[in-house]
């Protein structure tokens, strides 16, 4: 027994009986049947029954650009559809009128880990409208809360890299800065240059040795054609299991016999495929994408900003929304949908510490249900959050 030891006592684990969970120095030190270990003198939680779960994976978030808990932003729609050339002006005129980013960053940060997420992966604008200006803010806010969530930071060109001078050398210096992560933008419909705008991204992602997590919002034949692209880009350099494509709502365009063979391509590149199942647009087959071997994660994208009103950083929530668009029903359906927000977030993010298991970071979320499908369905709000076997969180509220 260590000073550090502490007993987490009967918890309802997946698939598992009423277990004991004993953690040291905030790893999960081992795992017996509920009274299989005696307290002796050290610190015991009692879990009470309740469902035991690690801590959500967050895998695709902007915590410069929301206005969560800052005045609200009615939302402006687009003069034809959905642009992002356009939504990208709107941020940038709300921006200038909002409150300070440190302060809404934290409010955004706040939320996550109320609502169970332990792990994160932020985009963060850098690029020649704002340099490296938001990195700055955000990797503050990403030290303050240092105990609480890790973070990793995406460099997202969210003007574009070709069309907004400088951000190619601006993205290289993210990367010293702090940046984890190199990040691109609709090479094809923003660049017009598909071919120099990965040049830039993998370029970065080689001579750094950083992971890769590219915005794809383009439809149809120009979202597979990209994709197509990519996945060439990623064998080419080498980055097999270390490249991202977010949203790429074309594959959901796709007839499925298309959908099956290009999901096969990217399962094959290690591509992973990041959704957050959003409102009027086709998103990702999650399920043909996962049958073909594709990992797929989610996050809650942007959170009250230029981009839409909704969110609240509830990845159960999400796995929620992910299965009701998927028509998933079954247990097995409801099982895969949180799948998206936890271990197949982990493996997208390269999370080698994840998981309820020896040997594994004691992060997890205890509520009241009995099992995963019911969790995913009835999306219990009581929650107790805990990162390293330390409680961060509980019923709505961070405890610092």
């Amino acid at each position: 027994m260590t000073n550090a030891d502490i007993l987490f006592q009967n918890a309802n684990l997946p698939a598992a009986p009423l277990s004991d969970i004993l953690v040291r120095d905030g790893v999960i030190a081992a795992i017996l049947p509920a009274g299989g270990m005696a307290a002796e003198g050290r610190p015991t939680v009692d879990i009470g029954g309740r469902l035991l779960l690690p801590g959500f994976v967050e895998g695709h978030i902007h915590l410069d650009t929301s206005f969560y808990g800052d005045d609200w932003v009615p939302h402006k729609p687009c003069t034809d559809g959905f642009d992002v050339h356009e939504r990208v002006r709107f941020q940038a005129e709300n921006m200038a009128d909002a409150a300070p980013m440190i302060d809404r960053a934290r409010n955004q940060i706040e939320l996550s880990i109320a609502q169970g997420s332990t792990r994160m992966r932020s985009h963060v604008m850098v690029d020649g409208s704002v340099g490296l200006a938001s990195l700055e803010t955000v990797l503050a806010v990403r030290a303050e809360y240092r105990d609480l969530i890790d973070v990793e930071l995406v460099a997202f060109p969210q003007s574009g890299i070709l069309r907004s001078p400088g951000t190619d050398r601006l993205l290289d210096e993210a990367i010293s800065l702090g940046a984890d992560v190199i990040g691109g933008l609709d090479p094809a419909s923003f660049d017009r240059d598909p071919q120099r705008h990965l040049d830039v991204v993998f370029g970065i992602a080689e001579r750094r040795g950083v992971p890769v997590d590219i915005h794809l919002h383009d439809g149809g034949s120009l979202g597979a054609f990209t994709i197509e692209e990519i996945i060439a880009r990623t064998e080419a350099t080498g980055l097999q299991g270390r490249v991202a494509i977010s949203h790429a709502y074309g594959l959901g365009d796709l007839a499925p016999d298309a959908a099956r063979r290009l999901s096969a391509r990217l399962a094959r590149a290690g591509i992973a495929i990041m959704t957050n199942a959003p409102g009027a647009h086709a998103f990702p087959p999650v399920a043909l994408l996962r049958a073909e071997g594709v990992t797929v994660f989610s996050g809650s994208d942007n959170i009250r900003d230029s981009w839409w009103p909704y969110g609240d950083g509830d990845m159960l929530g999400r796995a929620m929304m992910i299965g009701y668009r998927s028509g998933f029903y079954t247990d097995a359906e409801l099982e895969a949908a949180f799948d998206v927000v936890t271990y197949g977030g982990a493996k997208a993010l390269g999370l080698a510490d994840y998981g309820i298991e020896a040997g594994k970071r004691a992060d997890f979320v205890a509520l009241a249900a009995a099992h995963v499908p019911e969790a995913v369905v009835a999306v219990p709000h009581q929650r107790a959050v805990y990162r390293a076997g330390r409680l961060v969180a509980e019923n709505g509220r961070v405890i610092r």
